[in-house]
């Protein structure tokens, strides 16, 4: 994608279901576990290259010996970073206490990260923070086993001070209002709850406290807390944790907005955000991953077996549609089709932007997301090659020479590897006029290969702010000398911002809220901008069911033409001398396009939870005021 943008996160869990020294017979050793680990989490390290983190759970460790290990990062290579440590530390075990390598005991007892219940992290600092304290997993930890809890996860509520608030009236003292701490602290609240009546009832049993313990674990209801810990919550997660004794879950939200998946066999059940992590993995078919229903939650408990429970009652289905664009992996059967058909559905627009002139029109692709939505758009082109190619066979059908013929069919879509980007250029100058010099060298292009009369089409994954496509991709397209530049995206326009989990917070940034601005002044009719200020005022302090997306009103009055012509306006700079032509995907499209994820609150402002509306609200108050603060 042209414009950085950041996503936090994706998650991984793996529980053993056999004893450690299956594995070290099977498969050579006992860290099995460990390894299955650092694969997960680099197959997704698409979603986040910012922080990593990885947690440890041993079972039936005796008192006194350690049981749980956490290791986080933000180091540059974060998840290279953390397993270097990991390994670092077995290998000098192993070189003290040589007569640890056959001895899986040993290991067990002595060697940290070695387990049977693993729990991993990857995540993007999504507004500036970035410190090690801000990677997950986070570890609320008590000396009562079952009271350990360890929480990581791919999520964001948009009622964070809600949630804090209702803490203090629990007669907490969180340490921070950042939501991460606010849910932790929510569901070990009410697993200290938990924990305290069964060992009431245990008591009364005439246990006593050594003998409570295993009493507490067994029948620990871990889907009861969750019930009560995510009743208020409004965002959208997949939220993963651990309970000291052995105990596991992972639950999403009701919907379904962040993505989670699953697989069970006799040897292990494996928890991700990524369903080609699970299949690269542990070498399983498309098939045998399960998708985690919203409002549902996966329970491990700590004899091994696994249930799924609703939490909460599902919601309209509204998976995020941004992940099938652009973050998930495309490598998924599923994603890799729906990406080709975003493709295939835009080229009716193409055509007519060219004028249906295809012998004279470069395909090509602004890497590396992209390229899937290429192939199908291909595809489509190559379907209306065919029929130019019919219609003149026919058309000359009583004079066609071989020759002709020849001429005819030698007509081939022509495709080029136009737009390359330099890996090796960082953006680390901070002074603004450098930096704008090295943004605009970040991507170079294939020289020799487009005519002063071809059309250059290039289809990008999605266009949220245009600043990479101003002042770098369009320039070096225009050197290129082309009559026509219609650059394609392969999502709609990005018009409000996400509050969900993705890097989008505010209005000002999303270009198309730019174009609406400037259609308003074009026509006479920025009043509005000030109307819309004080109906997102008056309703500041409304329940959020009852807030409305008063946003909308900015954009209604104009046609998707309308706002896309405009962003090509704000985008071409005065020396671009090709003509530049913007397309967007529609919405329709997209709903065809992928069906099963129709989470499209960044392109309608159809908010999948109720908090939403009051976040896009709080946004344009921001804008309006000239607040740079997020609007969650």
């Amino acid at each position: 994608m042209s414009d950085a943008l950041k996503h936090e996160c994706g998650i991984a869990l793996v529980r053993l279901l056999k004893p450690l020294e299956y594995y070290k017979e099977k498969y050579g050793t006992a860290f099995y576990g460990v390894n299955k680990m650092y694969l997960m989490m680099e197959k997704q390290h698409n979603r986040g290259q910012d922080g990593a983190g990885f947690a440890s759970i041993k079972l039936d460790v005796n008192p006194g010996e350690r049981y749980i290990s956490r290791v986080r990062s933000n180091a540059a290579q974060p998840i290279q970073d953390i397993f270097a440590q990991i390994n670092e530390r077995i290998n000098l075990e192993f070189k003290n206490h040589p007569e640890y390598k056959d001895d899986v005991a040993a290991q067990k007892k002595n060697i940290p990260y070695i387990g049977e219940l693993f729990l991993g992290h990857v995540r993007y600092g999504t507004f500036g923070i970035n410190s090690v304290e801000n990677v997950h997993p986070f570890l609320r930890q008590n000396n009562w086993m079952h009271r350990n809890l360890i929480i990581a996860g791919n999520f964001n509520m948009t009622n964070t001070n809600e949630l804090f608030d209702n803490l203090i009236k629990l007669g907490m003292h969180p340490k921070e209002k950042a939501d991460t701490v606010t849910v932790m602290e929510r569901i070990g609240h009410f697993l200290d709850d938990a924990v305290r009546k069964l060992y009431k009832k245990a008591k009364a049993k005439g246990m006593n406290k050594q003998e409570a313990s295993p009493y507490i674990a067994e029948n620990l209801n871990v889907a009861k807390i969750l019930r009560k810990s995510a009743s208020n919550w409004d965002g959208g997660y997949a939220m993963a944790g651990l309970l000291g004794h052995g105990d596991a879950f992972v639950l999403r939200d009701p919907a379904g907005i962040r993505p989670a998946y699953y697989y069970q066999d006799e040897e292990v059940i494996v928890v991700a955000s990524e369903r080609p992590a699970i299949q690269t993995v542990f070498n399983v078919p498309f098939e045998e991953v399960k998708e985690l229903e919203p409002g549902n939650a996966i329970i491990i408990e700590k004899d091994g077996s696994m249930k799924l429970s609703e939490i909460l009652a599902p919601l309209e289905r509204r998976s995020c549609s941004f992940e099938r664009i652009y973050f998930s992996r495309g490598s998924d059967a599923e994603i890799y089709q729906e990406r080709k058909m975003l493709g295939k559905l835009i080229m009716p627009k193409i055509l007519e932007a060219i004028k249906y002139d295809t012998e004279n029109s470069v395909f090509s692709f602004i890497p590396n997301t992209a390229e899937t939505s290429f192939y199908g758009m291909l595809e489509a082109a190559q379907d209306e090659l065919n029929k130019q190619k019919n219609e003149a066979i026919l058309k000359e059908k009583e004079s066609l020479t071989p020759e002709r013929l020849q001429q005819i069919q030698a007509h081939k879509i022509r495709t080029e590897k136009i737009a390359i980007k330099d890996v090796k250029l960082r953006t680390f100058i901070t002074d603004d006029s450098s930096r704008d010099d090295l943004v605009a060298h970040v991507y170079d292009v294939t020289y020799g290969v487009v005519k002063p009369d071809d059309n250059l089409v290039i289809i990008d994954d999605s266009i949220v702010r245009g600043t990479t496509l101003k002042k770098s991709i369009l320039k070096m397209l225009d050197r290129l000398h082309p009559k026509q530049i219609v650059v394609v995206s392969s999502a709609p326009q990005i018009r409000y911002p996400d509050c969900y989990g993705i890097d989008m917070a505010r209005l000002e940034h999303l270009v198309a809220f730019q174009a609406a601005l400037e259609l308003h002044k074009d026509r006479g009719t920025y009043a509005i901008v000030e109307e819309i200020y004080h109906k997102c005022k008056e309703q500041v302090e409304m329940e959020d069911v009852s807030v409305i997306n008063h946003v909308k009103k900015l954009y209604a009055p104009f046609s998707d033409e309308e706002i896309s012509d405009k962003i090509a306006e704000i985008i071409s700079d005065v020396d671009i001398k090709a003509k530049v032509k913007l397309i967007f995907q529609s919405v329709d499209d997209l709903h065809k396009a992928c069906p099963k994820n129709l989470g499209d609150w960044y392109f309608t402002g159809n908010y999948p939870t109720a908090g939403g509306n009051r976040v896009v609200n709080r946004a344009y108050i921001n804008f309006y005021e000239g607040n740079p603060e997020r609007a969650y």
